[in-house]
């Protein structure tokens, strides 16, 4: 009888390390939920905009890095937002964050 529960001990550590762990990852949706892939496209878009800028010399490679430090800052608040809500964002977090973007994207166009 001790090693039948030992076997049940281990199975039920076993799914239980298993069943966490697929919970820990997003799924391809809750990664392209809607209000997220609006909020990352629009780094994306921004990132893009900042290299076009220190390419064509109308930006500082010190004026991109922090441009860029912004930005970063902006993703990691969406990650985490979305980590607290099972990989969505609410309408809420996607104005905050879309306001964020909107101040770097004005000292993108005016550097």
């Amino acid at each position: 009888m001790g090693i039948a529960k030992n076997v049940l001990a281990i199975t039920m550590i076993g799914l239980f390390v298993v069943s966490a762990s697929s919970f820990a990852k997003e799924s391809e949706w809750q990664k392209h939920h809607p209000r997220r892939d609006e909020v990352n496209n629009r780094l994306e878009h921004q990132d893009q905009r900042i290299k076009h800028d220190v390419k064509d010399g109308s930006m500082s490679r010190d004026e991109a890095k922090n441009l860029h430090e912004q930005d970063r800052g902006i993703r990691d608040q969406e990650r985490a937002d979305a980590k607290a809500d099972h990989g969505h964002i609410t309408k809420q977090e996607k104005k905050q964050l879309n306001q964020e973007e909107n101040n770097v994207s004005h000292e993108i166009s005016t550097n």
